[in-house]
């Protein structure tokens, strides 16, 4: 059931939810295990890291490889482009064919990509191989929600989705800086291969730990009928394609953000390289407590009311930011608490935004999830060369376009709130038992 606007729904628990199967019976939606979601929310750290870990080691992977910048870039955007492909196929196809199955498959697979990229003899070989790890890798994100979503309502989905946003937000912010230690130990090669490792590592958590939440009477059938069927459904629902909104355009401030702050931090502030990267995990950190605050606080506060402080805060703070740059010419320690209270703000936008959206498809979780992880990443992934636009010694064009992605993400939410709720003969008819 969807909560309705401004209140909070009960956490869920094995003896007060329950899913309704098609001749009616109640099936008890059993809650997940501590150890359970700890793998679940490990499986969200993958794509990032296996994202930005590389990143320091851009200038000897060019050597080593005899190629130029242009094509080890095209690894990254091979990698991005199979991340966000792999989510739109496997999240619908878990709706049809259970979680369990294609996680292990997914995790499997992206480990042997993982140590197929440090092997890598060429370019080109490279980059395929990074195309793969990324569709593999999409599982554990598009996966680990659904898996939440099939369990867990209102505020128990909202503590659950906030450590999962929780590390899947920070995890892009500290991978540079883990990076750029592992490539001065070990190489770009090896930072591959401790992420494939990493992948093995959390295929043996799923199949040790995860069961499978998606029970065959509540499948749905008929192929690709049923996917676009699905994706109709979901793509239809006014709130969550706000609520989805909102947490894109989240996501994509925070991107905005990484891609410029080494240029804002160090070129317009004069940090150098030690004191950038102490500022960087400190924005890190507060993005975190902020987030394990939002999980402590959604007990007594509606999850639509702290992701309206959220957006709203980031806003603020965008325009205090814009101002800041433009007339005052960037003071450094007024930037860098800005900073930090933006950055920060967005632990209440992540985990609650997600909550919310899931709800709304609950009956299609994979299909929401994987629409919700494609523009999530696509739209990270497009806004990031804008912040450079106007060179790299101004912080104008980062502060623009993250005062834009916050309006547009207050205005998400705003939408989201407004609009009615999905009647129930717009949600798919599940497979017969």
């Amino acid at each position: 059931m969807t909560a309705a606007p401004g209140t909070a729904v009960p956490a869920t628990t094995p003896t007060d939810a329950a899913a309704t199967a098609p001749d009616g019976a109640p099936t008890p939606r059993r809650a997940l295990p501590v150890s359970t979601t700890v793998v679940l929310a490990l499986l969200t750290a993958i794509a990032p890291l296996a994202t930005d870990m590389y990143l320091p080691a851009f200038p000897q992977l060019a050597v080593d490889l005899s190629t130029s910048a242009t094509a080890v870039q095209l690894s990254l955007t091979t990698f991005m482009v199979g991340l966000a492909l792999g989510q739109l196929v496997i999240g619908p196809l878990s709706d049809q064919r259970g979680r369990r199955g294609l996680l292990i498959a997914g995790s499997a697979l992206c480990a042997v990509a993982g140590l197929a990229c440090a092997l890598a003899p060429s370019i080109g070989f490279l980059v395929a191989a990074r195309f793969v790890q990324g569709f593999a890798g999409a599982a554990g994100v598009v996966l680990s929600r659904a898996v939440v979503a099939d369990r867990a309502r209102g505020t128990a989905a909202a503590k659950l989705f906030g450590i999962m946003m929780l590390i899947q937000g920070v995890a892009p912010v500290l991978a540079p800086l883990l990076g750029g230690t592992l490539v001065t130990a070990v190489g770009w090669r090896g930072v591959f291969g401790i992420l494939a490792g990493v992948s093995a590592l959390m295929l043996v958590g799923v199949l040790a730990l995860v069961p499978e939440t998606r029970p065959r009477e509540a499948r749905t059938s008929g192929g690709l009928g049923a996917t676009v069927r699905d994706a109709r459904t979901v793509l239809g629902n006014r709130r969550y394609l706000g609520w989805t909104g909102a947490l894109v355009l989240g996501f994509a401030a925070m991107f905005a953000y990484i891609s410029a702050s080494p240029f804002v931090l160090q070129n317009v502030l004069g940090l150098s390289v030690a004191p950038y990267s102490v500022a960087f995990a400190a924005n890190a950190l507060g993005l975190g407590v902020v987030a394990g605050l939002g999980t402590t606080l959604v007990e007594r506060v509606a999850p639509q009311r702290l992701l309206g402080v959220g957006v709203t805060a980031v806003a603020v703070l965008s325009v205090l930011l814009l101002l800041d740059a433009v007339l005052l010419g960037l003071p450094r320690w007024p930037t860098l608490v800005l900073l930090f209270l933006t950055v920060s703000s967005l632990g209440l936008v992540f985990g609650n935004a997600t909550t919310l959206a899931t709800d709304e498809v609950a009956h299609a979780a994979g299909t929401g999830s994987a629409v919700m992880g494609a523009l999530q990443f696509g739209v990270g992934a497009a806004v990031s060369p804008l912040v450079g636009l106007a060179g790299e010694r101004t912080a104008v064009p980062m502060a623009v376009t993250m005062l834009v992605l916050a309006l547009g993400a207050v205005a998400a939410a705003r939408f989201a709130a407004t609009a009615r709720p999905a009647t129930p003969d717009q949600e798919p008819v599940p497979a017969e038992a």
